[in-house]
């Protein structure tokens, strides 16, 4: 017992450097040009021309029906045989950013459709025009229903970022697979590793409730004085 306490301590520093250089950053750029992928996504199949319309669907079809795993070997192990080289970090990021892109298209596309269309009458009644309207009116309405299956995603984003390991991305789980090639101890170090990944996804969603909660105060006190 004392061997395996003295081995998690000493690998501890290993594994939360891996998560500081490479799980965070991956999860945070992920996330945030997923987001722009999806909202790009949504407003083109909410109010794009046919063609493009149809180009989304294809898209969000594609990255939602196929594994995120199989997505990431297409991209970093598939593209080289068609002269496209990509390092792993930047193949991780790609393959990430398209499919949180798609998956958040959905929600957002959702939480728009949802707003009543007399918000978007009100927002025209007083000389608004589209794009502002969906500045000012639509989106912020439509990001407070949002916020819920979105921080979800990003939860499940932090634990997918593991997947990063099989294309060589030095991240956390990595990390950990490094120290049991030389230690030869892996259900300690896969034991520690995921009693991180745990610890992270369980802060997260302590941050997720109490969001949920201010924006709830925010929305009952907007629809108090409207």
């Amino acid at each position: 017992m004392s061997h395996w306490l003295q081995l998690m301590l000493e690998s501890l520093p290993t594994l939360l450097w891996a998560a500081l250089i490479f799980t965070v950053p991956l999860t945070l750029l992920s996330f945030a040009l997923g987001l722009i992928a999806g909202l790009v996504t949504a407003l083109i199949r909410l109010f794009g021309p046919r063609p493009l319309v149809a180009i989304a669907r294809f898209y969000v079809w594609i990255f939602r029906g196929t594994p995120l795993l199989v997505q990431l070997f297409l991209i970093f192990y598939g593209l080289p045989s068609a002269g496209i080289l990509l390092n792993a970090f930047p193949a991780a990021l790609i393959g990430f950013t398209l499919n949180i892109g798609a998956y958040s298209s959905e929600i957002i596309r959702a939480v728009i459709g949802s707003v009543p269309k007399g918000q978007w009458e009100a927002s025209y009644s007083i000389g608004m025009t589209w794009s502002q309207a969906m500045r000012r009116t639509i989106l912020p309405q439509a990001g407070r229903v949002a916020v819920p299956p979105l921080s979800n995603t990003f939860i499940s984003l932090v634990k997918d970022t593991s997947l990063a390991a099989a294309i060589t991305v030095p991240e956390m789980f990595q990390a950990a697979q490094r120290i049991v090639a030389t230690t030869y101890e892996p259900l300690i170090l896969y034991v520690e590793a995921a009693a991180l990944y745990l610890v992270m996804s369980s802060v997260l969603s302590a941050l997720q409730a109490r969001l949920e909660v201010r924006l709830n105060r925010y929305g009952g006190f907007l629809e108090a004085n409207a």
